[in-house]
């Protein structure tokens, strides 16, 4: 299993900084997870949002290329339909290059009625947009000369240059949270991000070999909250306020987007303290490095998963404890889970 981090750069105004100041903590942290032996950062987009949620993850992943050595980058997930594919399929090369072949691009079809209204953008076209868009980025990237027509995309004769430097392409992840689209992650071909929700990764291995395509060959990410500190007490009394901060936000969007069943009634918590004794704490791996091995351990035998990402830097958190707990995650945890 490998481990990465996401980062999503927010900056609730409870806890504002100076943005300049929040995006140089966080990439000077990147650049510690590199050097601590993290395998991935992941960093995911979304728009029009107060607390400054990140829109422009390909721009951070090119400062982030900068800045590292081994590390890879990756998106989890860029919403494509927001964007045009061929400025994806150049921007993503750019950081391609700029890592030296470290990048992953992780896509998804969004769910914000929000940011579909704010684009006049009709939300029932995401999964066709997300599709068309995916098939021509692959395009671009392995073959010399494209004409392509599409509902939403039209090129002619493009030659996309230059090209990735991974072969035949960047990696690609598709991103999903029930069936339908696990599923539809496995007909065209790419590894899944798997967000909150049921494990999308049994109907998407399922699929897979429907296809005749075999399973071990694609990767599986798991998105999970993950905070270690010297007692269960301190790490509970670091992460409540911005976890609750954080999954109020979440819920009130899924809620909106009601895309899954039991999405309308996902979050019930009035109060941050009461998030420890909550049914929610069993998949939050909060508390000591025991308590956190334990936890993985467990997981590691319920869920399918290649690459685990752990969001440790919360919304608003002070970077300093995040960076904390992921020292102590690579020195304390990480060693005894070599074998998952």
């Amino acid at each position: 299993m490998r481990f990465g981090v996401m980062y999503d750069f927010r900056n609730p105004k409870q806890w504002r900084r100076p943005y300049p100041e929040l995006y140089a903590a966080m990439i000077d942290q990147v650049a510690m997870l590199d050097q601590l032996g993290y395998d991935n950062v992941w960093l995911t987009e979304h728009h029009f949002v107060d607390d400054g949620y990140n829109p422009s993850v390909l721009p951070t992943a090119a400062a982030i290329a900068a800045r590292t050595k081994k590390i890879r980058i990756g998106t989890f997930v860029l919403l494509l339909p927001f964007h045009n594919a061929v400025r994806v399929a150049e921007d993503s090369v750019c950081v391609d290059i700029l890592s030296n072949g470290r990048f992953d691009l992780g896509i998804g079809q969004g769910y914000r009625a929000e940011e579909f209204a704010a684009f006049r953008l009709a939300r029932p076209e995401r999964s066709a947009r997300l599709a068309e868009g995916v098939e021509l980025i692959r395009r671009l990237w392995t073959e010399e000369r494209v004409t392509f027509e599409g509902k939403f995309n039209r090129v002619e004769a493009m030659e996309l240059h230059p090209k990735p430097v991974q072969q035949p392409h960047i990696p690609i992840w598709i991103g999903a949270r029930t069936d339908k689209a696990a599923r539809r992650a496995a007909r065209l071909g790419h590894h899944l991000l798997a967000t909150i929700g049921p494990d999308p990764a049994i109907p998407y291995r399922d699929e897979l070999k429907l296809l005749g395509r075999d399973p071990a060959k694609f990767s599986v990410a798991q998105l999970r909250v993950v905070y270690v500190a010297d007692s269960a007490d301190q790490a509970w009394r670091d992460v409540q306020d911005h976890l609750h901060y954080m999954m109020g936000e979440y819920a009130m969007w899924l809620g909106e987007a009601n895309d899954v069943a039991g999405d309308k009634a996902v979050w019930q918590l009035q109060r941050p303290d009461d998030l420890r004794d909550s049914p929610y704490a069993e998949h939050m791996m909060v508390g000591t490095p025991a308590e956190v091995i334990a936890k993985f351990k467990k997981f590691s035998r319920e869920y399918a998963c290649t690459h685990f990402i752990m969001a440790t830097p919360l919304p608003g958190m002070d970077p300093a404890k995040a960076r904390r707990a992921l020292e102590m995650f690579a020195r304390e945890v990480r060693p005894k889970l070599a074998d998952l």
